[in-house]
C-alpha cells in the first residue's frame, strides 16, 4: 500500500512510494535543520494508522516513540548501506520480525466478496512496528535499488522508490524540493 499524498505541507510527509521510505523520512531537513515528527507515542500512532496500518497504544509512555525511533535507525543503516553496496548487518531487523505475530481473517462485506486481511497482535511497541519491519525486510530482499534515491536537493535528506514509467524521478516532491531547484535555476540566470 502507497500513495504520494504529504500529511501536511510540513510533514511528515507520504511522498516516497515505499512505506518503511516514508518511515524514516520522518526523520528529515526542515528548513536549514533536522526535524523528527516523531516526538510522542501518539506521533507514531498517527503516522501508523496514516499508513494504513493497525495501531494501538500499547506499553509505557514513551516504549512505544522509543521503539519507532529504533526502528527508523535499523530500516535506514540498512538502506543506506543496501544502497552504498555496503554489507547488511541483518540481525536487528530480524529480532524485530521475530517478534511480529500475525494470522489471516477473512470477512465479508455484506455481499458476495470475501476479503482476506492480515491481523497483527498489538500487546508490544515492537508488535505495533511489525509491518514496518516487514515492509523494509521486503524492500531489502526485493526491492529494485536503483530506483531507491534520496532527493537530489543538497539540503534533502529524504528518501523515495522511483516508481515512474521512465525513472527519472530527481526530488522527494515537486511540492517540496523540485520546485526550489527551479527557482534556484532561474535566479542563477538572472
Amino acid at each position: 500500500m502507497t500513495t504520494s499524498t504529504a500529511t501536511a505541507p510540513d510533514g511528515p510527509w507520504f511522498i516516497a512510494d515505499e512505506r518503511a521510505l516514508d518511515f524514516i523520512n520522518t526523520l528529515a531537513m526542515a528548513e536549514h535543520s533536522p526535524r523528527d515528527f516523531l516526538q510522542s507515542d501518539e506521533d507514531v500512532l498517527q503516522w501508523l494508522n496514516h499508513a494504513g496500518f493497525a495501531a494501538a497504544a500499547v506499553g509505557k509512555p514513551g516504549e512505544l516513540l522509543a521503539a519507532a525511533r529504533a526502528l527508523r535507525t535499523t530500516i535506514r543503516e540498512l538502506v543506506t548501506a543496501k544502497k552504498g553496496g555496503g554489507a547488511l548487518t541483518l540481525e536487528t531487523l530480524n529480532g524485530w520480525l521475530a517478534q511480529a505475530q500475525s494470522y489471516l481473517q477473512i470477512s465479508d462485506d455484506g455481499g458476495k466478496t470475501l476479503h482476506v486481511k492480515r491481523q497483527y497482535l498489538l500487546t508490544t511497541p515492537e508488535q505495533v512496528l511489525a509491518p514496518i519491519a516487514e515492509n523494509a525486510a521486503h524492500l531489502l530482499a526485493e526491492g529494485e535499488f536503483a530506483y531507491v534515491r534520496q532527493c537530489e536537493h543538497p539540503e534533502c535528506t529524504l528518501w523515495f522508490y522511483d516508481k515512474t514509467k521512465a525513472h527519472r524521478r530527481r526530488w522527494c516532491s515537486m511540492a517540496l524540493c523540485g520546485n526550489r531547484a527551479k527557482v534556484a535555476r532561474f535566479r542563477a540566470k538572472s
